[in-house]
């Protein structure tokens, strides 16, 4: 089996969360509405992987949870009410075949070295259905972030595997679910921002998001300043001040879900 080259964390997809994973979970809580969109993928599974796992966001707690994490920074940051999360990665899950009535991964697949080894892991260890929340990079530029930081997304858009190729790569029946984001969205990934842009100005909460790492100081320099001044002077409100009070924005997040 090929080796699965690994930061000093343990983080082994292109992110490394010894940097960006310390606050992580302050930005990043579960959101109910999104939560209940993925328990619900999961059908009546009593036991269930979750792969990528990070800080147990959208866990169920009310099922068998086996939780797979590589990032000793993330495994840390587990609320103490979840079980602990084995330390291994996607492309090797060290788990015999059919172990999980259900699996299910949340903003991680675009971090994994080796996509279509990672599902077919997931596939063989699961007798069920496997639930993937993820971004559709072909749906990006519908988010106003594009007009201020186009490397941002350029960076998303080069990391998100395409659902095409997710659906290809699992197999068998799949649905490809758009994920409504609510206005005020507890998971703050940069879409979840859409209405309130205030928020993407903390540097703090762009670190919570995997894809600002990737971007030169230079260009976040020239987001803040051309942001900041839309903002003061009524640029960005004459343009998308009714997203301040639309209920929800169908973005790129989507649940991907696969079923034997």
């Amino acid at each position: 089996m090929g080796m699965i080259m690994r930061h000093q964390d343990g983080s082994a997809g292109d992110a490394n969360y010894a940097a960006i994973g310390p606050g992580y979970a302050r930005f990043r809580q579960p959101d109910p509405r999104i939560a209940a969109a993925i328990h619900a993928a999961l059908g009546a599974a009593e036991t269930v992987l979750n792969v990528g796992a990070g800080a147990g966001s959208y866990e169920p707690t009310d099922r068998r949870v086996t939780a797979v994490e590589p990032s000793a920074a993330m495994r840390a940051q587990r609320p103490s009410q979840l079980p602990a999360a084995i330390d291994a990665v996607a492309e090797h899950l060290p788990f015999p075949d059919r172990s999980f009535d259900a699996a299910m991964a949340t903003f991680t697949i675009h971090q994994w070295p080796d996509l279509a080894k990672g599902l077919a892991e997931m596939r063989r260890v699961t007798r069920g259905p496997i639930a993937l929340l993820t971004c559709d990079p072909d749906l990006l530029d519908r988010f106003w972030l594009n007009d201020y930081a186009p490397e941002v997304l350029a960076v998303e858009a080069r990391r998100y595997p395409p659902a095409r190729r997710i659906t290809e790569a699992l197999g068998g029946a799949v649905d490809v679910r758009p994920v409504p984001i609510p206005l005020d969205c507890r998971d703050g990934f940069n879409e979840a921002y859409y209405g309130r842009p205030e928020m993407l100005l903390e540097p703090a909460a762009r670190l919570a998001c995997s894809a600002w790492s990737f971007v030169a100081a230079k260009a976040v320099g020239r987001f803040e300043e051309a942001l900041s001044r839309a903002l003061a002077q009524g640029i960005w409100d004459a343009r998308y001040a009714a997203l301040r009070s639309q209920p929800s924005f169908e973005g790129s997040l989507v649940l991907i879900v696969g079923r034997v």
